[in-house]
């Protein structure tokens, strides 16, 4: 991540830690007192990406995607999911994927280990 982008991103979270509406001209004036040099379109970047966004939700959520994905699909929304009988044979073809891809790798270096 560039110099720019990180001055900002820093900015931001000291003016919203501070409770202070997160503005370009409060951005600038940050970036500004701490001596550093950014390309000036950031400042004003990340001030209108932020100003109708909860910036204290969006830290909470950093890192937390959707749900995961069910194997062998998705769950019925109104109750539990039902058991798979598929769960057994992906395990086994995953077990034999396995197997096949440390075979690859002796046969790649041209000896196996009990050779």
């Amino acid at each position: 991540m560039a110099i720019s982008e990180l001055t900002s991103i820093y900015s931001a979270l000291i003016l919203h830690d501070n409770e202070v509406t997160v503005t370009e001209d409060k951005i600038n004036a940050l970036i500004k007192a701490a001596g550093v040099n950014v390309e000036p379109f950031w400042p004003g970047l990340f001030a209108k990406a932020l100003s109708n966004v909860n910036i204290a939700s969006l830290i909470c959520k950093v890192g937390v995607g959707g749900p995961a994905p069910a194997a062998g699909g998705t769950a019925p929304a109104g109750g539990a999911a039902p058991a798979s009988t598929a769960a057994p044979a992906e395990e086994k073809n995953k077990e034999q994927a396995k197997k096949e891809e440390s075979e690859k790798s002796d046969d790649d270096m041209g000896f196996g280990l009990f050779d």
